[in-house]
Parts: C-alpha cells; sequence; structure tokens
C-alpha cells in the first residue's frame, strides 16, 4: 500500500443552529487504501462525507486532491475532481438498463448511440468482474449487483476517491464478499475507497485504516491491525465495555414463566406459509434464518401488515381478527418495521409529529392529541430514550439513523403496547445505539411486555432472546432454547440439521 496522500482534510468545522457537528476534524485518504470512517451515529460521519461531496459547506477548513487545494461547493464539483459517492439506498433507476444507468446525464444527452454504450458498460462491467450485462434492466439485477454498478459508474468516470456508504447493509455473506473482491481490485488500482459501515467484523476483514470520530470531534487515526475490536468500540463510545459485559450478564436466557398473551395458529399471508406461533407475557424471543427464509413476511402476518389469507388468532385466550394493522394495535400490539425509511419515519414531519403518530391514530384523527400534550409526550421520550435532536420541531429526516429509530421506538412505547414486535431495529445504527435498544428491550420484558426480537446479527439474538424459531424457505424448520441456545445450533437448524 502507498502512502501518498491522495486527500486531505484539515481544521474542518461545521455548525448547524444548536449543534456543532464537526470541529477541527482532520482526515486522510492515501493512493490504494481502503479506510474505514468510524463513530456512532452523529458522531460527524456523514457530515463529513457531505462537505466532502459538495452537499454541505464548512463554516472553517481546508480540502486536499493530490496535493492541491480544491474548492468543492456542490456535487457536481465533487465529481470533477474525482470524488464518487455510492449510498446505502441505490440511486440509480431500476426501469432502465444497466448502461443506461451508468452513463445517465452524461455526454450526449437523448442523442445517445444505445449500442456504442452497451459495448462500452460491457468492457467496464467486465473489467471489473461484475456479474451484469449492459442490456439488462437493472432492476432484474440483485442489491449487491445495482451497488456494483453504481461503483463501476463512478470508475467510469475516473474517480480517484471512493466513498462507500452503508453498501453492505442489505446484502447476505455471498454478495459481500463479491462487494469486498471489487473493492479489492480498485484499490489495488490505485482509488482511495473511504468505507462507512456498522458492521465491525466488516472493517477489520478489508480496511487498511480507521478513522474514529466522536461528538463531532476527531478521536484518531490508527492502522487497523494496531487497534483491537475491543479498542474500536470503546474509542467510538468514549466509554469502557463494562455496560457491554453487564448486558451479557443479564441476557434474557431464562424460560418466562408468564401466560401466552399471543399465539396464532395456521397463521399465513400471501407472503408465508401456515405457521403457529405464540408468546408469553415478558417473554423475549425472535425468528432468525437467512435473508428471504420468512422471517419479516412472519412478523408482519402477525400483525395484519400483509394482507392474512389464514389461520386463527388467540390474545389473552379471546380469538381474536387481524386483518389490519389498526386491529393489531387495537389489540396491544406495536410493529417497528425492518425498513424505518419506507415503513417507519415520515421524514418531513417533526420528531414531535412522529412520536405522536401511532397514538393519534388508535384514538382517532376526530381526537386530535393537542399541541401542549403533544410537546409533553415529545419531550418525555426524547429525554428517555436519549434522542439526539436540537428540538422537538425539528424534521425527523435531518437526524442520524440511530436517533432516527429512537423516534420510531418512542411512537409505539407512547401506546404502551403489551407485545412489542421489532424487526432490524438496531440494522445501520451504532455500537452504543445498539447497546441502549439491546437494554431496553430486557427492561421492557422484565415490566411484562412480550417483544418479539428479529436481528441480522445472530450474537445479538443470543444475548436478548430467550427463545429462537428458525427460518428456512418460508417454514419454521426448529426452535431453539436453554442449553440449544448458542450459534452453533442456530448454523446447524438452519442449514437443515437437527438441534442436538
Amino acid at each position: 500500500m502507498q502512502e501518498r496522500a491522495l486527500l486531505e482534510m484539515r481544521g474542518i468545522k461545521k455548525r448547524f443552529p444548536g449543534v456543532r457537528a464537526l470541529h477541527n476534524v482532520d482526515f486522510t485518504l492515501r493512493k490504494g487504501e481502503i479506510h474505514a470512517l468510524m463513530g456512532e451515529n452523529g458522531a460527524g460521519k456523514s457530515t463529513l462525507i457531505k462537505i466532502l461531496t459538495g452537499v454541505y459547506q464548512m463554516d472553517e477548513g481546508n480540502v486536499y486532491v493530490d496535493g492541491e487545494a480544491v474548492a468543492i461547493h456542490s456535487p457536481q464539483d465533487a465529481q470533477n475532481t474525482g470524488i464518487s459517492t455510492v449510498y446505502q439506498e441505490i440511486t440509480l433507476c431500476p426501469n432502465l438498463t444497466v448502461a443506461e444507468n451508468m452513463f445517465i446525464g452524461r455526454e450526449g444527452g437523448a442523442f445517445v448511440n444505445q449500442k456504442e454504450y452497451r459495448k462500452r458498460a460491457d468492457e467496464q462491467l467486465q473489467n471489473l468482474g461484475i456479474p451484469a450485462r449492459g442490456a439488462q434492466m437493472l432492476g432484474s439485477c440483485s442489491l449487491a449487483v445495482q451497488q456494483m454498478v453504481a461503483i463501476a459508474r463512478a470508475v467510469d468516470m475516473q474517480c480517484k476517491v471512493l466513498i462507500l456508504d452503508e453498501p453492505t447493509s442489505s446484502l447476505d455473506d455471498k454478495e459481500v464478499n463479491m462487494l469486498f473482491g471489487l473493492m479489492r481490485d480498485l484499490k489495488s488500482k490505485g482509488v482511495g475507497i473511504i468505507f462507512v459501515t456498522h458492521f465491525l467484523e466488516q472493517v477489520y476483514e478489508v480496511s487498511d485504516r480507521i478513522t474514529v470520530l466522536r461528538n463531532g470531534e476527531l478521536v484518531g487515526e490508527y492502522l487497523t491491525e494496531d487497534l483491537p475490536q475491543v479498542q474500536l468500540v470503546a474509542k467510538m463510545m468514549g466509554k469502557s465495555l463494562d455496560e457491554l459485559s453487564d448486558l451479557e450478564e443479564i441476557g434474557s436466557r431464562e424460560a418466562v414463566a408468564g401466560e401466552v398473551f399471543y399465539e396464532a395458529e395456521g397463521l399465513a399471508s400471501e407472503e408465508t406459509n401456515p405457521f403457529n406461533f405464540s408468546i408469553r407475557k415478558g417473554e423475549v424471543n425472535g425468528f432468525t434464518g437467512l435473508l428471504g427464509s420468512g422471517r419479516s413476511e412472519s412478523v408482519r402476518a402477525i400483525f395484519g401488515a400483509d394482507k392474512v389469507t389464514g389461520g386463527k388468532v388467540n390474545i389473552n385466550g379471546k380469538e381474536v381478527k387481524i386483518s389490519r394493522p389498526i386491529d393489531a394495535m387495537k389489540s396491544g400490539i406495536g410493529y417497528l418495521a425492518e425498513d424505518r425509511k419506507r415503513d417507519g419515519i415520515i421524514a418531513d414531519l417533526s420528531v414531535r409529529e412522529n412520536i405522536i403518530l401511532a397514538l393519534q391514530v388508535m384514538n382517532g384523527f376526530f381526537k386530535p392529541i393537542s399541541r401542549s400534550e403533544s410537546e409533553a409526550f415529545a419531550d418525555e421520550y426524547i429525554k428517555a430514550l436519549k434522542i439526539k435532536t436540537a428540538s422537538s420541531e425539528t424534521p425527523v429526516g435531518s437526524l442520524s439513523g440511530g436517533n432516527q429509530q429512537k423516534v420510531i421506538l418512542a411512537r409505539w412505547l407512547l401506546t404502551h403496547p403489551d407485545y412489542l414486535i421489532l424487526d432490524e431495529p438496531t440494522r445501520g445504527i451504532d455500537v452504543g445505539t445498539k447497546l441502549e435498544i439491546q437494554k431496553l428491550v430486557l427492561q421492557l420484558a422484565k415490566e411484562g411486555v412480550s417483544v418479539t426480537f428479529i436481528s441480522s446479527e445472530v450474537e445479538e439474538m443470543l444475548r436478548t432472546c430467550s427463545r429462537l424459531i428458525v427460518m428456512r424457505d418460508r417454514h419454521i424448520v426448529g426452535e431453539l432454547k436453554g442449553q440449544d441456545l448458542n450459534q452453533a445450533q442456530v448454523m446447524k437448524t438452519i442449514a437443515g440439521g437437527e438441534a442436538e
């Protein structure tokens, strides 16, 4: 790896009303390196990236590319400087071909030679080892391949600096390995890559250096090989890991003695096969399995978010019909959806308006919650969940991912649910917030709330759940508890073996 400084950011400062986002932050990216930018949500990572890409203007500081000072006032300036970004949410057009996505908005306008573009796209895709063809529709490609097409577009524009913002959050292990292979290939060609992720294991698998930010300030820059994972977590959180040890000790592993709250027999929807399921009062259980196994579809059926096609449901021993989310809500069930941007937050509404949304729906819109009451609710949960926001009137879309997730949690906690379903509540958020949410889940269980917890990280589920329902191909293939509740048994059951 060469030591030449490709990109330097020096003394970067940025303030927003009531918030100091960045203070004297330095960042250095070398040619031909993968550099992980780490920090909790709200640490300043996104702000630094947006300054580098021209979305925000810094208040103070300097940026140098190849040793020369550059002024980046717009995304076009960044692109002209050789800086490209691939975001977590695919920003390409699925209804266009791969080639059209690679060259859209560039030379030729409406008068383009489609044949020439497809040929050029095929050459670039083949050169990068991307399993796609220029002529195929982008929407027919997997998420991983769509990410790679976005990267191919950046490479074709002669990018020197490639920013990958949470590129692996929706990918399975095979797709992640494919993406990492492409990143290593680009690294060998001299491209500098800034890698933003919350998956610590991936940082150690692919990065050369790590820069840590906390509360808008630089904690330090480290060679990956010189920074053990436990120290990285401590630097990100700014505290010791005693709390994590405490969580391991209080993990909800013992069988719960409470009465059954919810029980389904033969429950089915348009998206899942019939299944039986129950949960006791004060129990934390979870659905686990590979992506596409049916775990999310199962809880959507429980909540009535997908059309229910069959089955019988009892709550507190009495049969109820849940065919719509409002039926579930009135039966004491809350549901934090897997995709918080699509099914959770309403980005343009304030934190306050997002928090009171579920309670207002339950009350009915002819019984509006008063302004003073909604402000009191919002202030209570902003304080209780430590939501970082300038005020309760801040648009929720401007908050970090972890704080958005806390707002959705506050929305459901305000309804005082008897049963709370959390689908990927910690995806794409920082270590400290993950810890807070896991502790909250266990505290809710102690208070008698039933919780179904779903996470792609098996270790997180093992820390939190006392019982796991294992799924494969949209069928329940096993149930693990007690001594069988360990990672080896989870993997074996998913693969088709019986729990020992």
